[in-house]
């Protein structure tokens, strides 16, 4: 609050705030595409961080209103695709990752898990929004995975691929038998990036399960009190 009241002050409004997260996250995108994976991650938090401040701005200044929280929440979603664009064509071996054992034109994120992942958190903000207008729910907030945890799991799987000195995924698949790892490799699942990337977009659609039998839980009791009541 005390940030938000100070950026009140300024003239900024919530959504003018909510706008240049967009363009910030289209720089980490820039920064990621050129292989720069930890200067991408350091504008992808920063990114995050801008996204609190438009809610602060908006309870200091009084300025709260149903258009700009739809807003808000939709240029989240082009975030995301940013973020995960980036990732997706971001070069490994140029730049940040020096030790990487294939191709110089392999990707941070293949882009089938980058699809994968995006359509998944995507899905997951839609059937709340869905369960919330459509469905009439008060809050169908509920699920494994909140954007918070997937963040998390994002930015872990970023660290763990940019500070360590040798692919610690592929290491770690040397303890098994061969088979494990080609099934990986087959998979494209090379990097441990890509292996949490992978859990996201699991995760996010175990989500959209949870929240669409919850939506039915709900809604079809309440119809079934409603029927009872006449």
């Amino acid at each position: 609050m005390p940030v938000g009241r100070l950026l009140a002050k300024t003239g900024i409004t919530p959504n003018m705030i909510t706008g240049l997260t967009v363009l910030v996250a289209m720089i980490s995108t820039y920064f990621f595409y050129m292989g720069e994976l930890l200067i991408g991650l350091a504008v992808m938090i920063f990114t995050v961080v801008m996204d609190m401040f438009d809610g602060a701005v908006a309870r200091a200044a009084n300025l709260a209103s149903p258009f700009g929280a739809t807003f808000d929440h939709t240029l989240d979603r082009y975030a995301e695709f940013l973020f995960m664009l980036g990732l997706m064509l971001g070069p490994i071996g140029l730049v940040s990752i020096p030790w990487w054992p294939y191709a110089t034109g392999d990707k941070f994120v293949h882009w089938f898990w980058g699809f994968f992942t995006l359509f998944g958190m995507i899905m997951a903000s839609f059937s709340r929004a869905k369960a919330e207008s459509v469905g009439g729910m008060d809050n169908c907030a509920v699920g494994i995975a909140e954007r918070q945890e997937k963040l998390i799991l994002t930015v872990i799987g970023i660290l763990l691929l940019a500070l360590p000195a040798t692919n610690i995924w592929m290491d770690f698949l040397a303890f098994f038998p061969s088979a494990i790892m080609d099934f990986f490799v087959a998979i494209k699942i090379t990097n441990i990036l890509t292996f949490l990337t992978a859990i996201v977009g699991i995760l996010s659609h175990i989500t959209v399960g949870q929240r669409l039998a919850y939506a039915n839980r709900i809604i079809r009791g309440r119809n079934l009190d409603a029927t009872s009541s006449v």
